[in-house]
C-alpha cells in the first residue's frame, strides 16, 4: 500500500491529457497530449504493409490495421508509466484516419469480409467508366450538386461497389443482412466500443463526405445517390458530427492499455479535416498543406459549401459539435507525394531511407531538365484524369539518380502548386503564404523548393503532428469531455519556421510550364481494362490493328511459301 503511494506520490501532475488514434495510409500513431498546452508528451508509431496483389490495386489488412492501433497505445502507455504520468489522466480520445479507404465486415463474427480497399486503389476504372458513360452528357461532375464530387476511382462507394459486385462473402452477408460498411475510422470505433458485442457502428460529417453517397448540404446519407450505386443504406453507418461522445473504450485487462477502458471516444475526422482543425484554420480563407502519402490542400470556406470551376473538390471540412455549424472546404487533392520516396526506395532500390532522398537531390541542386510526373494512380486534382500514368522525361546521357531525386522533390511542389492556382482561380483571393505539415515537411529541401516553386513563404510549425493534434482538440472540446477549450483567445500560439522563395518568378515559371508539357505527355495513357485471354496475360489480338498485321504477315508469309514451292 505504501509502496503504491509512494509510486503514485511521483507522477507528474498535468491536469487533464487527451489521446489521438492516427491511423494513416502507411502507418498508425497514437499520440498523448496536455489538453492545456497542446504539447505532445508520448507517442509510438507503428508501420502498416500495403499489398499490391493485381496492378493498380492497392490493399491492407483490416486486422492488421486494428492491431497495429493496439501495440502503438500499448507501447504509448508504457512510456507514459517511465516518465511517471498517470495514464488515468486521459480524459478522452479522438481518431483520425486515411479517408475513402473501403472496409466491409461481418457484424456478427467481427471478421472483415475482405482486405480494406485503399484509396489509391484503381480497380474500380471500368466501373468508374461504365458510371460516366450512362450520365447525361458522359460528364463526370453528374453527382457534383450533392456530394462535391467528381465520380472517380478515388472514392468510396465505387469501391464498394466493386465489393458487393465481386467477393461472394460480401454479397452473401448484404444479402443476410449481415454486412457493415465503413471507412477506417468506423472499423476502429466499431471495434474499439466492443465490436460484435455492442460496438458503435458511426462515422462522423467529414469521412461521410468522402464517400459519394452522403449529401453535403443536407448533412445525411442520400438516398437517391444510395439508390444510383445500388448500396442498402442499412450497411452504412450512422453520421456524427466530429465532436461528441460516440462511445467508451472496451480494451482487455491484460494489456497495457488496459487502464483506458471507459475512456470516452469523442473526437473524429478525416486526417485532412483533422490537420485543418490541427494548424487552427477555423477562419473562412486560411488553408492547409499536408504532405503525407498523397498531398492535400485545404481551404476553410466557411459555414457554406463554394463548387469549384477548376476541379478541386467541396468537402466538409468539421462540424465541431452536434448543435454547431457544418464548416466547408475546397480541397485539392494529390494521389502520390510521400508515395513517391516509398517507390524509389522499394521498387526501384536508389535509396534506403527518405533522409537519403535530400541527401542525394540537395548533391546536385537540380533536375538538370528531368522531370517527373508520378501519376501512378491517375491524375487527381485539378485534372481529375484516371487514364493518366507516370512518365519520367527529359533524359539524357548526363542524368542520374540524383537528379532523378531532385525531379521527385520538384513532382511534389509542382503539384501543389497547381492545386494553389486553382484554389487561387476559384477563390479570386491568393494566399500570401502556405501553412504546411506532415511527415514530409522534415524535408528542408522540399520545404525550400515549394517556397521557389509558389513564389510564396511556406510555413511549417514546429511540433508537426497536426493530423492528431486537431483530433485530440475534437475530443477534448467534445461536450461532457470540455478539458480543451476552443475559443480563439484561449488556443496555443505555434512556433513555426517559415522558408522564404530564394529563385526569381522568371525561372519559377519556366520549371513550372515545362512541367505542365510532361503532364500533357502522362494523359490518355490507359483507356480501358485490357482483354485477358484467359490466363491473366493480355492477348496480342486484343488490339485489332496489331490484330490484323500480325495475321496479315502470316498469310503474307504462307503465300510466299507456296509461290516458293511453285518455282522449285
Amino acid at each position: 500500500m505504501n509502496g503504491t503511494m509512494a509510486a503514485s506520490s511521483n507522477r507528474i501532475m498535468l491536469g487533464p491529457l487527451v489521446a489521438a488514434i492516427d491511423q494513416g495510409t502507411s502507418s498508425t500513431r497514437f499520440l498523448v497530449f496536455n489538453a492545456k498546452t497542446a504539447e505532445l508528451l508520448s507517442h509510438h508509431q507503428v508501420e502498416i504493409k500495403q499489398s499490391f496483389p493485381k496492378e493498380g490495386w492497392v490493399e491492407e489488412d483490416p486486422k492488421e490495421i486494428l492491431q497495429s492501433v493496439y501495440e502503438c497505445m500499448d507501447r504509448t502507455c508504457e512510456k507514459l508509466t517511465q516518465l511517471n504520468i498517470d495514464i488515468s489522466n486521459i480524459k478522452a480520445i479522438g481518431v483520425t484516419n486515411q479517408r475513402e479507404t473501403t472496409l466491409v465486415w461481418d457484424k456478427e463474427t467481427g471478421e472483415p469480409l475482405y482486405n480494406a480497399i485503399v484509396w489509391l486503389d484503381l480497380r474500380t476504372q471500368s466501373t468508374v467508366e461504365r458510371l460516366i458513360n450512362k450520365t447525361p452528357g458522359r460528364n463526370k461532375n453528374h453527382l457534383k450538386h450533392k456530394t462535391g464530387l467528381p465520380i472517380s476511382t478515388y472514392f468510396s462507394a465505387v469501391k464498394l461497389r466493386w465489393l458487393m459486385d465481386n467477393v461472394e462473402k460480401v454479397h452473401e452477408a448484404v444479402l443476410s443482412h449481415r454486412a457493415m460498411f465503413g471507412t477506417v475510422d468506423s472499423w476502429l470505433i466499431w471495434c474499439l466500443t466492443g465490436g460484435k458485442k455492442g460496438g458503435v457502428h458511426c462515422t462522423d460529417v467529414t469521412n461521410a463526405s468522402r464517400t459519394m453517397l452522403f449529401n453535403i448540404h443536407t448533412m445525411d446519407w442520400d438516398p437517391e445517390l444510395c439508390k444510383y450505386f445500388d448500396i442498402p443504406m442499412e450497411i452504412l453507418p450512422k453520421v456524427r458530427s466530429s465532436s461528441e461522445i460516440y462511445g467508451l473504450m472496451k480494451i482487455s485487462s491484460n494489456l497495457k492499455s488496459g487502464p483506458l477502458t471507459g475512456v470516452p471516444i469523442s473526437g473524429c475526422l478525416g486526417d485532412q479535416s483533422a490537420a485543418l482543425v490541427g494548424q487552427m484554420c477555423f477562419k473562412d480563407g486560411q488553408a492547409k498543406n499536408t504532405y503525407g502519402t498523397g498531398c492535400f490542400l485545404l481551404k476553410n470556406v466557411g459555414t457554406k459549401p463554394v463548387v469549384s470551376d477548376h476541379g478541386l473538390l467541396t468537402t466538409v471540412a468539421y462540424k465541431l459539435g452536434r448543435d454547431k455549424p457544418a464548416c466547408y472546404a475546397l480541397e485539392g487533392s494529390v494521389a502520390i507525394a510521400g508515395a513517391v520516396v516509398r517507390w524509389l526506395k522499394d521498387n526501384l532500390g536508389i535509396i534506403q531511407t527518405s533522409t537519403e532522398l535530400e541527401e542525394l537531390a540537395a548533391d546536385v541542386g537540380t533536375s538538370y531538365g528531368c522531370y517527373f510526373v508520378p501519376a501512378f494512380s491517375g491524375l487527381y486534382a485539378p485534372y481529375w484524369e484516371p487514364s493518366a500514368r507516370g512518365i519520367i522525361c527529359g533524359l539524357t546521357q548526363f542524368t542520374n539518380r540524383s537528379h532523378l531525386a531532385f525531379a521527385a522533390l520538384e513532382a511534389v511542389c509542382f503539384q501543389t502548386r497547381e492545386i494553389l492556382d486553382a484554389m487561387n482561380q476559384d477563390s479570386g483571393i491568393h494566399l500570401s503564404q502556405l501553412q504546411v505539415d506532415g511527415g514530409m515537411t522534415s524535408n528542408r529541401l522540399l520545404m525550400q523548393l515549394q517556397a521557389d516553386i509558389l513564389c510564396i513563404p511556406v510555413v511549417k510549425p514546429s511540433m508537426p503532428e497536426t493530423t492528431a493534434l486537431g483530433a485530440a482538440m475534437a475530443a477534448g472540446a467534445a461536450e461532457g469531455v470540455s478539458v480543451w477549450s476552443l475559443n480563439p483567445e484561449d488556443l496555443t500560439e505555434v512556433t513555426s519556421e517559415k522558408f522564404e522563395p530564394q529563385i526569381n518568378p522568371e525561372e519559377s515559371e519556366l520549371r513550372y510550364a515545362r512541367w505542365k508539357k510532361a503532364v500533357q505527355r502522362a494523359m490518355n495513357w490507359e483507356t480501358t481494362e485490357p482483354v485477358n485471354n484467359g490466363n491473366e496475360e493480355t492477348s496480342i489480338f486484343s488490339s485489332v490493328p496489331l490484330g490484323f498485321y500480325i495475321l496479315g504477315s502470316m498469310f503474307m508469309l504462307i503465300g510466299a511459301k507456296y509461290i516458293a514451292a511453285g518455282q522449285k
